[in-house]
C-alpha cells in the first residue's frame, strides 16, 4: 500500500532559515515589483527575510544565466526568479518565454539547487497586473512557497 508524504506541512518554517537568492527582472517593473513585495511578504510570515539577497536581471531571459551562477556559487539553498512577460505582436513572446522556462529548468536540475519559476507570461497588461497584486494569489508569493518547499524536500 503506497502512503501520502506531504512535503509542504502548513506554517512551514525552516530551521535553519535557507539562503536565498531573489532575482527580479526590470523589465515591466509595476509588475515584478509586485511580485517581488508578494515573494518578500511570504518569506517573512515564515522568518526567512533576513537569510534573503535581491538581485536585479535587465529582463526575462537573463534570468536563468543569473540563476545558474548564483546556484553554483554554492552561497544559495534556492533561486527564486521573478518576471513578466506580455504578448506583443510578434514572435518575440514566444521566444523570451520558451527561452527562460528551459534555461531555468536546465540550471535547475544542472546544479541540484530549486530555482523557482515565478515567470509571468500573459497575453496582455491586466492580466499582469492582477497577478501582481498584493494579495493571496500573487505569483511572487506562489514562487516563494515553491522554492521554499522545494529546499525543504531536498533537506529530508
Amino acid at each position: 500500500m503506497s502512503k501520502h508524504i506531504a512535503t509542504a506541512p502548513e506554517g512551514l518554517k525552516l530551521t535553519p532559515a535557507p539562503k536565498l537568492a531573489l532575482l527580479v527582472s526590470r523589465f515591466n517593473p509595476d509588475v515584478t515589483g509586485g511580485l517581488r513585495d508578494g515573494a518578500l511578504e511570504w518569506l517573512k510570515e515564515r522568518g526567512i527575510d533576513e537569510s534573503v539577497d535581491v538581485y536585479e536581471a535587465p529582463g526575462a531571459f537573463e534570468l536563468p544565466i543569473m540563476a545558474q551562477h548564483l546556484a553554483r556559487k554554492g552561497v544559495y539553498e534556492g533561486v527564486i526568479c521573478l518576471g513578466c512577460v506580455i504578448k506583443g505582436d510578434t514572435a518575440h513572446f514566444e521566444f523570451i518565454s520558451m527561452g527562460a522556462t528551459i534555461g531555468i529548468m536546465q540550471a535547475q536540475l544542472e546544479n541540484d539547487v530549486p530555482i523557482s519559476f515565478g515567470i509571468l507570461t500573459t497575453y496582455t497588461e491586466e492580466q499582469a497586473v492582477l497577478r501582481s497584486r498584493t494579495d493571496e494569489h500573487n505569483k511572487g508569493r506562489e514562487a516563494a512557497a515553491a522554492c521554499v518547499e522545494t529546499v525543504a524536500f531536498l533537506r529530508k
